[in-house]
């Protein structure tokens, strides 16, 4: 072997397992970081299922199926589907990753075989020739003297290149050793996480089942479910006229004050005229859709925005002109953008109502016990505008909330940001 076919031979396997090496960490580091994610994302479902489960025990207090409780399932069911669909991620990806580490192994395997016959080689060369006499006839016999200088270096490079083929014997072994151990311990995971997805399986399976009973149990009772929803309906009915009304007053307010102001003003189409202070900040509030925060720091979406089937009553559909929070006992309602706090009244069925004004856009806080604010006075993001009304009847907290672009509706699901 010449000596340039030596150094171009340790260069080439050094070269080879390096490249491995870095394609393994670069697998290893993506990998890290998409299981992170989903690990994170599984903590925080697993939280929200908690407290789910926690709100649905003061539901159940009174040991009777409530339209609050049925939603709450349905909540957690949602919830629970996510948690299965998270482990499932991660179950493709500790399947991807044994791959790689499979790959890796059969890599390093086949690379350790050709080391060792090489090596093994090189040790039976250097027996038949280890006789200093046979060198320095070698050597010797040159015709030359630089012919003789690179017989030296080749016996030198050569002892460098055994030594190095030693080290790379030593080094992949290791490797291979700590893949397979990582090989041992992916598995064990996929275990553990196959696990894991029939046990939420099975859950998810008997939560269903709890949804179809707390509906038949509800079916049974079907005249107190019309009563109470005429009763809600007439709430309703009154709320938006309030609103209504409100919402007129602010218009009829704002051209006022354009009069009164004359060229500095800005009249939307939407019919508000606006001061220039009032449009930035109807501008920045509409910027923030998709972004705005939660009117609770914590709750479950009991309602939805908009007309849909009643969930027990059969052809009875049901509207809602924003969405209602199951939150936690003492909770506080908070205002979702700075804002003026424009009219503080009093509905039935709704408490207390708070109704924020953001330039042209309103958000209204329904169902308030203690209201810790007053009309005029000028509120910040997340600012506490009121503790939510607590029933201690059916034991449920709940806040209704509304957006409203001048006497538009709009969907709060649109704008608040994802939970």
């Amino acid at each position: 072997m010449m000596l340039w076919q030596l150094n171009i031979r340790v260069f080439y396997q050094a070269f080879i397992l390096s490249a491995i090496s870095l394609f393994l960490l670069s697998a290893h580091v993506n990998g890290q970081d998409r299981k992170v994610n989903l690990q994170q994302e599984k903590k925080q479902i697993e939280a929200e299922i908690a407290y789910t489960n926690n709100l649905l025990d003061k539901t159940r207090k009174n040991r009777q199926s409530s339209m609050e409780g049925l939603a709450i399932l349905q909540q957690k069911i949602r919830q629970r589907e996510r948690l299965v669909n998270n482990i499932k991620a991660e179950l493709v990806l500790i399947i991807q990753e044994i791959d790689e580490t499979g790959d890796s192994i059969f890599t390093l395997t086949v690379e350790l075989k050709k080391l060792k016959e090489e090596y093994a080689k090189m040790i039976y060369y250097a027996n038949r020739h280890r006789g200093s006499y046979d060198r320095m006839v070698f050597i010797f016999s040159a015709e030359d003297f630089n012919q003789a200088y690179r017989r030296i270096k080749y016996f030198q490079q050569y002892s460098a290149y055994r030594r190095t083929q030693a080290v790379l014997i030593t080094s992949t072994q290791d490797a291979l050793s700590l893949k397979e151990l990582k090989l041992e311990r992916q598995k064990a995971e996929q275990q553990n996480l196959l696990s894991q997805e029939q046990e939420e399986k099975d859950q998810l399976e008997f939560e269903k089942g709890d949804v179809d009973r707390t509906i038949q149990d509800l079916g049974q009772k079907e005249r107190k479910l019309k009563t109470d929803l005429r009763a809600k309906e007439r709430a309703k009915a009154k709320l938006d006229k309030a609103i209504a009304d409100i919402i007129a007053e602010e218009i009829r307010l704002a051209e006022e004050r354009a009069r009164a102001a004359a060229a500095s003003t800005t009249t939307t189409s939407s019919g508000f005229a606006l001061t220039p202070e009032e449009k930035i900040l109807s501008e920045n509030f509409s910027n923030n859709k998709g972004k705005l925060p939660w009117p609770t720091e914590r709750g479950v979406v009991s309602s939805t925005y908009g007309e849909h089937q009643h969930p027990v009553l059969k052809r009875v559909k049901v509207k809602n002109n924003g969405i209602d929070i199951l939150t936690s006992e003492g909770e506080y309602a908070r205002a979702v953008f700075n804002g003026e706090v424009t009219r503080v009244i009093s509905v039935p069925n709704y408490n207390n109502v708070v109704i924020v004004r953001h330039g042209e856009f309103l958000t209204v806080y329904s169902n308030l016990d203690e209201v810790l604010v007053s009309k005029g006075q000028k509120v910040t993001t997340k600012q506490r505008i009121g503790r939510v009304y607590t029933d201690r009847n059916e034991n449920k907290t709940e806040l209704h909330f509304e957006i409203w672009q001048a006497k538009e509706l709009m969907n709060p699901a649109y704008w608040l940001a994802g939970k």
